[in-house]
C-alpha cells in the first residue's frame, strides 16, 4: 500500500524517511518529491509498504508525530486524478482547447484519435457544431 507523508522538514532525506517507517514493517520504497529546477524537497513524499496492515500501522503510528522538528501528515496516498495531471500530459480522453477566435479544438488523442478538429466560433463567441 502506498502512503503519503506530508509536512516533511527540508532536512529529511529518503534514508531518514525509510528509517522512521521501518519500525512498522518492510519499506519497499521511499521517495521525497523534489522541485525539478532547484532539487529542493517540496515537503512531501510517498512510501510503499509491503502490506496493507503495515501501511495502516504507519498511518496510526506516525500521523501527527514529529520527524526533525515537523509534525508529519501521514495518510493513504490517493491516485492522481485527470484534472491534477500535467498540462499536455496524455490522459486517454478528450479535451477542449480554446483558440484566439473563440472557437474550440476538440482534442482526441486516444486510440484512433486524429488530433484536433475546429468546431467554430467568431468574435470571441464559441459555437458548437
Amino acid at each position: 500500500m502506498k502512503i503519503y507523508v506530508g509536512n516533511l522538514s527540508q532536512d529529511v532525506t529518503e534514508a531518514d524517511l525509510r528509517a522512521a517507517l521501518a519500525q512498522f514493517g518492510q519499506v519497499e520504497s521511499a521517495t521525497i518529491v523534489k522541485d525539478r529546477e532547484s532539487g529542493q524537497s517540496k515537503g512531501f513524499g510517498f512510501v510503499q509498504m509491503s502490506s496493507t496492515a503495515e501501511a495502516l500501522s504507519v498511518i496510526d503510528g506516525l500521523n501527527g508525530k514529529e520527524l526533525k522538528g515537523q509534525a508529519l501528515n501521514v495518510n493513504a496516498a490517493r491516485p492522481r486524478t485527470e484534472s491534477r495531471g500535467k498540462i499536455g500530459e496524455y490522459s486517454g480522453g478528450k479535451g477542449r482547447q480554446s483558440d484566439n477566435r473563440g472557437g474550440y479544438h476538440s482534442v482526441n488523442r486516444g486510440p484512433g484519435g486524429d488530433g484536433t478538429r475546429y468546431t467554430g466560433g467568431r468574435g470571441g463567441q464559441g459555437r458548437g457544431r
